[in-house]
C-alpha cells in the first residue's frame, strides 16, 4: 500500500480526477458497481444517517460522485458517529459536489420533507437502528417521486456481532408498526445483553459500558433493534411496497438492495423464494440453510 507521504505527493502532482481513477484501480468493489452507478447517475438524493464510508470514493460502493445532489437526515445535531453537526447547507458528502442540506428529524418522521421530493433515498446500515422499520420505510417511500429509487444496505447477521441473535420475524416488525413503537423502545434489550458478541464490537467497551449505552439508546441509537438475514431483508422491503430491482451480497456483512417506489401491484416473488439461487450462492452460511 502507498504510504501517506506518497499519497500526498501524488495528489500534488496529479489532478483530482486522476487520483480518484488510480485509487479505484486498487480498490475492491462490488462486482455490479457500474450498474448501480448507472441507475443513480444524476439523481437528487436524500440519505438517512449519512455520510456513509461505503458510498465514498474509498468505499466498496462509491456512488456519491454520480449523484446530482444529496441532502442528509440525522436524528440529532450530535451523534456518536458524526460528533457535532450544523444544519442548513452543510452536508459535505463528496469533495467535487456542492454541500447538501442537513436535516434534523427522525428517520421514521421526515416531517420537514414534502411528498415526492427526491428521486432516490440512500440508507446504509441505518434501518436496523430504527425501532419501527415499516414506519421508516413508509416515510422513505412517501418522499420518493414516482419511480424513485431506494438503495438500502443492511448488515447480515452472520458477519456481525449479532450472529448469535435470532433473525427478527416479519410478524414482529408488523406488530411494531401496528403498535406505533417509538425510539424509546427497549423490547430487545434482554436479548441484546445476552447474545451480543462484544468480542466483535470492541468500540462498545466493557459489558457494563455496553449495558449503559443500551439503556441510553434514545440518545445514542447504537442498538440493533432488528437482525436480518437476506430473506428477511427482502421480505421487509417487499412488505413495505417497494419493487425489488437488484440484490447483491458483499462480505463481510453487506446486504445490498436496490428497489423502486413500486406504485401499484408489486410482484417480488422470485426474490422471496426460500430455495432461490440467490440464497444457494450466498456467501453467508445461514442463507444457504434456507435454500
Amino acid at each position: 500500500m502507498l504510504t501517506q507521504t506518497v499519497k500526498a505527493a501524488a495528489r500534488k502532482i496529479l489532478s483530482p480526477r486522476a487520483v480518484r481513477y488510480i485509487r479505484r484501480c486498487f480498490q475492491r468493489h462490488l462486482p455490479a458497481l457500474e450498474l448501480y452507478r448507472s441507475f443513480l447517475r444524476g439523481k437528487r438524493g436524500l440519505e438517512i444517517g449519512g455520510p456513509s464510508g461505503v458510498f465514498s470514493d474509498e468505499g466498496p460502493m462509491p456512488i456519491y460522485d454520480v449523484l446530482a445532489s444529496l441532502d442528509n437526515c440525522l436524528y440529532s445535531d450530535r451523534t456518536i458517529w458524526t460528533g457535532d453537526v450544523r444544519g442548513g447547507e452543510s452536508f459535505r458528502y463528496h469533495e467535487q459536489k456542492a454541500p447538501g442540506r442537513q436535516i434534523f428529524c427522525e428517520a421514521s418522521k421526515l416531517e420537514s420533507v414534502g411528498n415526492a421530493s427526491y428521486s432516490c433515498v440512500l440508507a446504509s446500515h441505518c434501518l436496523e437502528h430504527v425501532a419501527n422499520p415499516f414506519l421508516a420505510l413508509s416515510e422513505w417511500r412517501r418522499v420518493l417521486e414516482e419511480d424513485g429509487l431506494l438503495l438500502l444496505l443492511l448488515p447480515h447477521k452472520d458477519g456481525t456481532f449479532d450472529w448469535r441473535r435470532p433473525t427478527t420475524t416479519l410478524a414482529h416488525m408488523k406488530d411494531d408498526y401496528t403498535n406505533n413503537v417509538g425510539e424509546d423502545d427497549l423490547t430487545h434489550l434482554a436479548e441484546i445483553l445476552e447474545l451480543h458478541d462484544l468480542a466483535k464490537d470492541p468500540a462498545a467497551g466493557t459489558p457494563e459500558q455496553f449495558r449503559q449505552r443500551c439503556l441510553e439508546n434514545q440518545t445514542h441509537r447504537a442498538i440493533h433493534h432488528h437482525v436480518f438475514d437476506t430473506l428477511s431483508a427482502l421480505q421487509t422491503v417487499d412488505h413495505a411496497g417497494f419493487k425489488i430491482m437488484r440484490v447483491d451480497l458483499l462480505l463481510p456483512f453487506h446486504i445490498i438492495i436496490l428497489a423502486s417506489r413500486g406504485d401499484g401491484v408489486v410482484d417480488n416473488g422470485p426474490y422471496l423464494e426460500k430455495g432461490s439461487e440467490l440464497l444457494r450462492r450466498s456467501p453467508f452460511v445461514s442463507d444457504r440453510g434456507l435454500a
